[in-house]
């Protein structure tokens, strides 16, 4: 059985696809991964480009799907590993051995690993960690109820072992890994964070292209873990430190 089963979901991703395959690919530890790529039938050259290394892939589908989350559904129902890892198109591990690293620490049985991710525009230059491109302080110590203030590990830099992870939930369209973590966090006892970065994660994709309908989602996942009123609180919470983080960025979040 492969350790680590890592799922790269595509659709039209012709400009980014080859950064994360390669990134991949460049790590080694061949026996103790499973490689699946999930394509939502694209109709640009991504799949040709997917076809060129197909033979360093265990998994390769490509049909319509219901959405993003419809087609992380099918990538873990198809895993094999221990572990589930999401690297979508675009995303790359941080570094050259970062899977080593990721491996080790596998080692120690972990029912989650998290760690850092580094933001970085469409050309591959780093933008800086998410904890000071963004106002989400990663802790030491992760549990779920640190969610109430928001996402806070980068579903790309969230290692759940697959035996407790769930489907992602489809009623949401944009914010389902929020939904995802915590959920996988509830039933994790033993949860590790990475000595290292994880991942890169690309900046731009469709929660930042549709904010309004996400920000309205992260507060539908939100209730429904915490609350009402605690999450009203919270969103007070959340809006102010946005705030006061764009004041510090002359008038700029991301």
């Amino acid at each position: 059985m492969p350790k680590l089963s890592i799922i790269t979901i595509t659709y039209q991703a012709e400009a980014y696809i080859e950064r994360t395959l390669k990134s991949v690919f460049e790590q080694g530890c061949a026996e103790e991964i499973d490689y699946i790529v999930v394509d939502g039938a694209s109709k640009d050259r991504t799949l040709a480009i997917i076809e060129a290394y197909k033979a360093q892939i265990n998994q390769l589908i490509s049909e319509k799907d219901k959405g993003i989350y419809d087609a992380m559904n099918k990538g873990m129902q198809m895993a094999k590993g221990d572990y589930i890892l999401f690297l979508n198109a675009g995303d790359t591990f941080a570094s050259s051995s970062t899977l080593k690293n990721i491996l080790r620490e596998l080692g120690e049985n972990p029912d989650v690993l998290y760690g850092e991710a580094v933001f970085v525009n469409n050309d591959g230059q780093s933008l800086g960690l998410r904890s000071e491109v963004t106002p989400h302080q990663l802790p030491t110590n992760l549990t779920w109820r640190n969610f109430r203030f928001g996402m806070l590990v980068c579903h790309q830099a969230f290692i759940a072992k697959r035996s407790i992870a769930p489907l992602f939930n489809l009623e949401y369209r944009l914010s389902s890994d929020i939904d995802w973590e915590i959920q996988v966090l509830k039933k994790s006892q033993h949860i590790l964070k990475s000595a290292s970065p994880i991942c890169t994660y690309l900046m731009g994709g469709a929660s930042v292209q549709n904010l309004k309908r996400s920000w309205e989602e992260r507060y539908q996942v939100l209730r429904s873990h915490f609350g009402l009123l605690p999450n009203l609180i919270n969103h007070l919470v959340i809006i102010t430190r946005g705030l006061i983080f764009a004041l510090k960025k002359q008038g700029k979040y991301w």
